[in-house]
């Protein structure tokens, strides 16, 4: 039976670097692979030619945030009779896909909840709440526009208050992880000089967001002797890096990793550290889960489901520092028997299963 032909509109993309934009990279890949068509539709990046399938919509940096283009809310040409649409946010490219499916199913994939995007609009902390309240209301709007409702985590899904009212039909699809790559690996000669090999490394790798607390981090190492290894770039990352020199942490700030460089960077580490309290599932946690390393995670949102708690890594409170401090120290002491869970838990983190699921939805519509 052939697969739906479906079109794919996200307002974030390669070679912009976030889980969103490797999510819909790596489930394009396989639903290709196996015999599907996808046409994606996305913001146009200057350091990005478009491929085949891809038709890139002429776009401008957000002035607020750079890192991130918006585009009019069009659908380009080119694009082939379509079965279904399938849209990776509310915004821009989100309002197009919707135009797209004026005649097709539509399905939206809830990855950020819009609200949390306040944080970057200026004007301190009153405006932040207008804006968050604001966005709450457009994200209701929109997803109640969906044939269906795709969320990466049942957490996430049963804590979303996005889909009151006349609620769309909702279903959890993991994100999942490209286990071909996502294997412990010997780590590249950047990352490895970078190691120290006189005390445990700990770390992160991802956007460099307000939002992913990372100074929680930097702030429970001060009293650790540990080195920090920091992976990616963003918006916090001038702040995190004066934080590590006022308090006197023995941290290395890599800027942007190479995605081949990834399973080095997650295995050189003893143990992962992820403090953001508003993940919709993880996907960084997964990847250094699958590559053998340990996650200590805030016990908040998608992490406390993500990460398994004395299996593959240890939880805490969110911004109790001390308890972070603590999780670590344990987490450290138990290395092996976590590293021994990691290796159980990862078949259950591919991306195999994501499709299946996808391919099942989207049949059911279809």
């Amino acid at each position: 039976m052939s697969l739906p032909a479906v079109g794919v509109f996200t307002d974030t993309y390669l070679p912009t670097v976030n889980g969103v934009s490797y999510t819909v990279a790596l489930w394009r890949d396989r639903y290709v692979r196996r015999g599907g068509t996808q046409w994606l539709v996305y913001p146009d990046h200057p350091d990005r030619a478009a491929a085949d399938g891809e038709r890139p919509v002429r776009s401008v940096p957000l002035p607020i945030y750079p890192d991130f283009r918006v585009a009019p809310p069009m659908v380009p040409d080119g694009i082939g009779a379509l079965d279904l649409v399938h849209v990776h946010s509310p915004f821009g490219m989100g309002l197009a896909g919707r135009r797209a499916a004026r005649d097709v199913p539509l399905v939206v994939s809830y990855h950020t909840p819009t609200p949390a995007y306040a944080a970057y609009v200026p004007g301190g902390a009153t405006v932040e709440r207008a804006v968050a309240a604001l966005a709450g209301r457009y994200e209701r709007w929109f997803l109640q526009q969906a044939d269906l409702v795709v969320f990466p985590s049942a957490v996430t899904r049963d804590a979303s208050p996005a889909v009151g009212g006349e609620q769309p039909p909702t279903a959890v699809v993991s994100n999942g992880v490209d286990l071909d790559r996502f294997a412990p690996a010997a780590p590249s000669p950047t990352v490895a000089s970078a190691v120290s090999a006189e005390r445990p490394t700990i770390g992160y790798t991802g956007r460099l967001g307000q939002e992913k607390q990372l100074d929680e981090l930097l702030l429970a190492a001060a009293e650790l002797d540990v080195q920090v290894l920091v992976g990616g770039d963003g918006p916090a990352r001038a702040d995190l890096e004066g934080i590590a020199r006022q308090r006197g942490v023995d941290a290395t700030f890599l800027g942007f990793l190479p995605r081949e460089e990834l399973p080095g960077f997650y295995s050189a580490l003893d143990l992962f550290v992820f403090p953001s309290p508003v993940e919709t599932q993880g996907i960084v946690a997964m990847e250094a889960i699958a590559c053998g390393t340990p996650v200590i995670a805030a016990d908040a949102a998608a992490l406390s489901e993500t990460v398994t708690d004395g299996v593959d890594g240890l939880h805490y409170p969110p911004r109790d520092i001390d308890a972070l401090r603590a999780a670590i120290a344990r987490g450290l002491r138990s290395q092996g028997t976590l590293e021994a869970g990691c290796h159980r838990q990862r078949d259950a983190l591919g991306v195999s299963a994501s499709i299946d699921a996808l391919i099942g939805h989207y049949r059911a519509l279809c």
